[in-house]
């Protein structure tokens, strides 16, 4: 097997100086390393590393105030301004509830992070970054204006690690292709016996994982009174027509470490060569469109009635992003959400084979 042949922290902080606008994933990319070896590379350059102890980061995030939080994935960026507020911590499990701020978090994928400071013009720009072990970003924080420094920095000084050395070792990335065993996955009939069965929608994955099914592999399954696939343009139409009627809505974007939460109207939606994005005051969003290979509308009951959802995949059958009509607990979807849902642009099932 080829060996990477990795540079080495001063070749890769002099590559940053070299370009000093670009997004420091894309510089990573560039350089053949993860996102998180660049920063490690800037360990007493500007960037610190901190434990990933994520029960400890989002209480000590409490007190800091006003922040961004970003969660991605290759496809989608989700960006919330808010504090973070209602933690409830664990060790497989956290999650932050509050009002903007609402995340699921999967502590043991938390595995490097750092305190990032860096200086644009007379700006100076503070924030965490955490990734998992193949050095992917999972969740970032970074300060606003009005953020409490001291509380920020009194954060920093407990979760400081003592190994401060710029190098760190990553694990390959593992592929996460639409990819189970076929020969041991349920049959369509058990499919839909379970899915016509199912009460809540936090029950749909311990349902595919008992029949051996990935999601995309349950909704091409399970026929088209539970799921039809859409054109690629739905999610388009269906954002600009939601911002129109000032719908409210639920935005998913996750990772394995993270999923963050926009629930709320949108206003402000603009088309940026091959990305759709969002750009409201305190919630931005940003799709790359050519990534999106499936677009789902999917039916899941529950015992306040059906919900609709709609669901993009990217070439590997990875979820990029996920879509509800906001409503609150114990209420039934909404009529005009459901309504959109089911009159957005359809296409044969014949397209996703």
């Amino acid at each position: 097997m080829h060996q990477r042949e990795e540079p080495s922290p001063e070749t890769i902080r002099r590559a940053r100086e070299d370009c000093p606008s670009i997004r420091g994933r894309d510089l990573a990319a560039k350089l053949g390393i993860s996102e998180a070896e660049l920063y490690a590379a800037h360990c007493g350059f500007g960037a610190l590393r901190i434990e990933p102890r994520v029960n400890d980061v989002l209480t000590g995030l409490e007190a800091v105030g006003e922040v961004m939080a970003l969660t991605r994935n290759d496809s989608a960026v989700h960006e919330k301004i808010g504090v973070y507020d209602k933690v409830f911590t664990g060790n497989h499990r956290a999650m932050v509830l509050g009002n903007d701020i609402d995340l699921r978090i999967f502590p043991k994928v938390w595995t490097h992070g750092f305190a990032v400071e860096t200086r644009e013009a007379e700006e100076i720009r503070r924030g965490l970054l955490f990734f998992d072990a193949a050095g992917e970003a999972v969740h970032k924080v970074n300060l606003r204006p009005s953020s409490n420094l001291h509380a920020y920095r009194k954060l920093i000084d407990e979760l400081e690690s003592p190994n401060q050395e710029p190098i760190i070792s990553v694990k390959t990335k593992s592929a996460e292709k639409d990819a189970k065993n076929p020969d041991q996955a349920a049959t369509v009939d058990d499919l839909r016996e379970h899915w016509s069965q199912l009460s809540d929608v936090h029950q749909f994955f311990g349902m595919l994982k008992a029949l051996n099914l990935s999601r995309r592999q349950a909704v091409r399954m399970v026929g088209d009174d539970y799921a039809w696939l859409l054109d690629h343009a739905a999610l388009a139409s269906m954002l600009h027509r939601a911002a129109e009627d000032e719908m409210p809505i639920l935005c998913f974007v996750g990772n394995r470490g993270c999923i963050q939460i926009h629930s709320g109207p949108i206003k402000t939606i603009k088309q940026i060569g091959p990305w759709i994005n969002v750009l409201d005051k305190t919630f931005r969003l940003h799709l790359k469109t050519h990534h999106i290979r499936e677009v789902w509308a999917v039916r899941k009951p529950t015992r306040d009635g059906h919900l609709t959802s709609l669901e993009a995949y990217d070439a590997d059958g990875k979820m990029i992003i996920q879509f509800f009509g906001m409503r609150e607990e114990g209420a039934p979807e909404r009529d005009d959400w459901r309504l959109l849902a089911e009159n957005l642009p359809r296409v044969s099932r014949s397209t996703a084979a």
